[in-house]
């Protein structure tokens, strides 16, 4: 049968329990669309794990009888957003030990895990490094290099970390170039600085970025760097 954890907000807004009339609360629950705290929810004996330990957090949850999934309102992003757990003392202990206990192959597993996403990540820049050489043969190496990087930041969400990115599109790879020539040959940065609206910024330095884009189309490798 599936679990429904009950769902505790830390309220924005200075709120009292409607049962008890304690407040202002740091944590309440909902009923009828109304505050109630903690004690008052048969919740007041569970204490609170933040979160960010992945390990801690799963293995708290799964040793808790009864557990609670904290949330706040994000106003900017007009969402709730997870703020940890609330778990019964003991198992948070318990979950403790454990964690300390195989605290070091956890770290060796991390470490591994990230050596492999490093890899990988430096296959995807060198791949989209060598398209772009490809489709732009009198792009200066260093150039290229530096585009690839900049598009195929890991969290970038930039074009190399897109889908058609890393299949290498054309569409996508070109993008990532005229992004590239956009910042570093053109005065559009300069534009943005003194006002001029995005969309007029990039008609204006249209141009520059086309003549750019032929003359590394072009071949020959004399421009290479």
């Amino acid at each position: 049968m599936d679990l429904v954890a009950p769902v505790v907000v830390e309220p924005l807004k200075r709120r009292r329990c409607s049962e008890c009339r304690r407040g202002p609360l740091e944590r309440m629950i909902l009923e009828f669309n109304a505050p109630v705290c903690l004690d008052c929810a048969d919740l007041g004996h569970l204490v609170f794990l933040p979160r960010g330990d992945t390990a801690l957090t799963r293995r708290a949850r799964e040793g808790s009888t009864l557990w609670a999934v904290v949330v706040r309102h994000n106003r900017r992003r007009t969402r709730y957003e997870r703020q940890g757990l609330l778990v019964e003392e003991a198992a948070l202990a318990a979950a403790e030990r454990t964690c300390l206990a195989d605290a070091e192959a956890r770290a060796r597993r991390r470490a591994r895990d990230a050596a492999r996403r490093a890899v990988l990540d430096t296959e995807v820049t060198a791949a989209l490094r060598a398209e772009i050489l490809r489709l732009f043969p009198s792009c200066p190496v260093d150039r290229a290099g530096e585009i690839a990087a900049h598009a195929s930041a890991k969290g970038s969400g930039r074009v190399g970390r897109t889908a058609a990115g890393r299949s290498l599109d054309h569409g996508a790879v070109t993008a990532a170039v005229q992004a590239g020539v956009r910042h570093v040959d053109t005065p559009y940065d300069t534009l943005l600085m003194q006002g001029v609206p995005r969309h007029q910024a990039r008609t204006r330095v249209a141009p520059a970025i086309e003549a750019v884009l032929r003359a590394w189309s072009g071949g020959g490798g004399d421009a290479r760097g």
